[in-house]
């Protein structure tokens, strides 16, 4: 609509925003009307009219099989969008027009804004079904008639209360329809149903809905104004009221077609069911955070009683074997951390690898500087805990065996999403796998390159009895399919590359 409305006509974006408050909330107008509605707007010449909205009712058959929107329509083929438009007053068809053997009755709707007319809403209802309309079907239409002189007037709809029509009620879920002192004139059959499910044993017709709702869902604390004035449909206002373990949502729509408050239009639906899954889900969401909060805190229960133990052996081997085993606890106790503070199972991981890079830079026996560079992103928990132990891991081992005591140096940690397993560093070889490479997309690619002693003469990834490169070789490409290699640095060091899919392509 913002593209036709800019290339064809002269309105400006006040007059704009009025056109999409307005086609916001016109599914109320057409399913009352049991017709399809067209907007159509004057082009800036005024020789034609381009449509630049259309909405189809729920409540019957359209009258329009074909899409409307973007039509051309010279000004003189349809008189009544003139009429309407240098009126300013609605138009109706005496006879129906036939089209494609359906009658339609057709009638034009000005639409207004401060004082102007800005387009025409032109309301076509499919005829081909009319019969001896029920009571249901005329209040319907006498509240179409009633909004349609309110759109002529410009004062519909609401400016200060926009419905979210993706929540609100609609005209099929229950509606009724009240006096200008609040009496119900008539409640659809799934209005009354759930004023029955509230408690209410007797007919609403002739009751007054403000106080009869009162007194089924007493309200409980401090509110913004009487729930007896609200349900009464004195000022356009959504809410919800909760009795008899039921949750009715109510949206109130005051009747104003000639200036002067005639009723109003009180749309409500059941949320009964919609009210309790979302507390369910709120109470397994924190039911999850709970467990990842006692996961972590009994992993660093773990930790500790590692680090008491390793303080009373004698073996500087055992005592460094249980200081590992208690930052591989840790590191799975960062992200279980983490996860304990969210509401999914998806973390920030830059902030976790930052931690990890604290941790594991207190045992650098130099002066080493951990830094990181790039972003991790959000990742699945399936994959940051596998990860924050690679990560461990490796730093670990580039600090202990790349530097020797005293000696400076730094360990950078680059991650880069988005690339494939064929797109790393040109002057990098590709990481080696036995697994042939693989390229669906996202990835993730990490390295780990530091400036320290380089690797050993020999030295032999695939014959390797580093326990620590072990863990690392298994949860690369056995737990997160991905591909792992070691390599000499570009200039000194060793740089350490893992390509990890994050998709569900992971074996």
């Amino acid at each position: 609509m913002n593209d036709l409305v800019r290339q064809h006509t002269a309105l400006g974006e006040a007059d704009l925003d009025w056109l999409h408050l307005l086609v916001s909330e016109w599914q109320l107008l057409s399913d009352l009307s049991f017709a399809d509605l067209v907007l159509w707007v004057p082009t800036s010449d005024g020789t034609r009219y381009v449509s630049v909205a259309q909405m189809r009712p729920n409540t019957g058959p359209t009258s329009h099989q074909d899409d409307m929107i973007g039509h051309l329509v010279p000004r003189g083929r349809r008189p009544l969008l003139d009429s309407a438009l240098d009126g300013g007053r609605i138009v109706r068809e005496g006879d129906p027009e036939w089209r494609e053997e359906v009658p339609v009755r057709v009638e034009s709707i000005p639409v207004r804004r401060a004082g102007r007319v800005l387009g025409v809403i032109a309301r076509n209802t499919n005829l081909l079904t009319v019969r001896t309309p029920s009571r249901l079907e005329l209040t319907y239409l006498q509240s179409a008639s009633d909004l349609a002189q309110m759109i002529a007037a410009g004062s519909f709809p609401f400016v200060d209360q926009q419905a979210d029509t993706d929540v609100s009620p609609r005209v099929g879920d229950g509606l009724i329809r009240l006096d200008a002192d609040g009496l119900v004139q008539y409640a659809s059959p799934n209005a009354l149903s759930a004023y029955h499910r509230l408690g209410l044993a007797a007919d609403l017709v002739g009751l007054h809905l403000g106080r009869t709702t009162a007194q089924l869902a007493p309200v409980r604390g401090p509110v913004d104004e009487s729930l007896v004035k609200l349900a009464s449909g004195w000022a356009p206002r959504e809410t919800e009221i909760e009795g008899n373990e039921c949750v009715i949502q109510l949206r109130t729509i005051p009747l104003n077609p000639k200036g002067n408050r005639i009723g109003s239009l009180v749309l409500l639906r059941d949320v009964t069911e919609l009210r309790r899954r979302e507390r369910e889900l709120l109470t397994k969401d924190a039911t999850i955070r709970e467990i990842h909060h006692r996961v972590k805190n009994n992993l660093q229960t773990v930790a500790a009683l590692l680090r008491l133990q390793a303080r009373r052996i004698d073996s500087q081997r055992g005592r460094e074997a249980l200081e590992e085993a208690v930052r591989r606890v840790g590191s799975i106790a960062i992200v279980h951390e983490t996860l304990s503070q969210n509401l999914d199972e998806r973390v920030e991981f830059d902030a976790i690898a930052d931690r990890v890079l604290a941790m594991v830079a207190e045992i650098s026996p130099g002066r080493v500087e951990a830094r990181r560079s790039g972003s991790f992103g959000i990742l699945d928990a399936e994959v940051a805990t596998p990860l924050s132990m690679v990560l461990t891991e490796v730093l670990q081992n580039a600090l202990e065996h790349g530097f020797g005591p005293g000696e400076q140096g730094a360990v950078e940690v680059g991650a880069v999403r988005g690339a494939s397993a064929h797109t790393t560093h040109p002057q990098h070889p590709a990481p080696h796998s036995p697994h042939p490479a693989r390229s669906s997309h996202p990835r993730l690619i990490v390295t780990v390159q530091d400036n320290g002693k380089g690797l050993p003469e020999g030295f032999d990834l695939e014959r390797t009895s580093s326990l620590g490169l072990q863990i690392v070789r298994t949860l690369v490409e056995g737990e997160l399919g991905g591909l792992f290699t070691m390599a000499p640095g570009e200039e000194r060091g060793t740089r350490v590359t893992f390509d990890i899919p994050l998709t569900s392509e992971k074996r």
